[in-house]
């Protein structure tokens, strides 16, 4: 019996990893606030996550993944944030393939298709700006054409799970409401009211401008990682964004 048990808590190799958002957004008391998070090599059993087809049309492939990844399991992952997700993602990727990932894209002066191999090793996290507090996961920005004080949070894994259910139903009545519905889980107070009603009839209201304006900030401060390459493209170089495609985790396809 003792024999079976080790195997069953057998030990992958792992490897520490740090985080876009240093750990700031996140509570004191969350193993998060680290700055960083264990995570093991993947084997077998998470190429069967990738390509199990009941989760891929669920939508929740990527979850499932880095939950078996993710060493500790006093973290869910439903509490990370996007950029912190997708940095994760990148360090699965590396560790269980190597860093050299070759995809198609299409040529940025030519439109003419190629393939180009990046290396997700020379992918830096986000610069934070100097300007902002992150000691959580709370902000302040002044609308720029309203004057309206308001408060906003970067969506953890929850928060989008949220989001697309709405989309979801919303799209069955022939309806996209993309942006209102991302805000109206954005924004936490307006001018210092957090009633929901109150937000919700802020966000349907709002000028373009301040919306723009708002989204603009939101991707301003947000961590992540830069999945933003040059490319030679005939002697020009050329920034290029990474696509994500099948290849990503899974280099030869099935």
């Amino acid at each position: 019996m003792a024999d079976a048990k080790k195997s069953e808590e057998q030990k992958f190799p792992s490897e520490v990893i740090d985080l876009p958002s240093k750990g700031q957004v996140y509570s004191k008391d969350s193993p998060l606030h680290s700055g960083n998070i264990e995570i093991k090599y993947m084997t077998a059993k998470e190429e069967d996550i990738l390509t199990s087809q009941n989760l891929i049309k669920k939508g929740v492939v990527i979850e499932k993944l880095l939950k078996s990844l993710i060493v500790s399991k006093d973290i869910d992952v439903d509490d990370l944030i996007l950029g912190d997700k997708n940095a994760i993602m990148v360090a699965a990727r590396i560790l269980a393939y190597g860093p050299e990932y070759t995809v198609e894209i299409a040529d940025p002066i030519t439109d003419e298709k190629i393939n180009h191999t990046f290396n997700l090793a020379d992918c830096p996290f986000k610069e934070l700006p100097d300007d902002v507090d992150y000691s959580d996961n709370d902000f302040e920005f002044e609308l720029p054409v309203s004057a309206i004080k308001i408060n906003f949070k970067l969506l953890t894994g929850e928060d989008e799970q949220k989001v697309d259910r709405e989309l979801k139903a919303s799209q069955k009545f022939g309806t996209t409401t993309e942006i209102t519905t991302r805000l109206r889980h954005i924004i936490t107070a307006v001018n210092g009211e957090k009633d929901r009603a109150v937000i919700n009839n802020f966000v349907n209201n709002m000028l373009s401008r301040d919306s723009l304006a708002l989204r603009q900030e939101i991707v301003r401060i947000s961590p992540d990682i830069e999945l933003i390459q040059e490319v030679d493209t005939g002697g020009e170089m050329v920034e290029v964004d990474i696509p994500l495609t099948i290849q990503f985790f899974w280099p030869t396809a099935v």
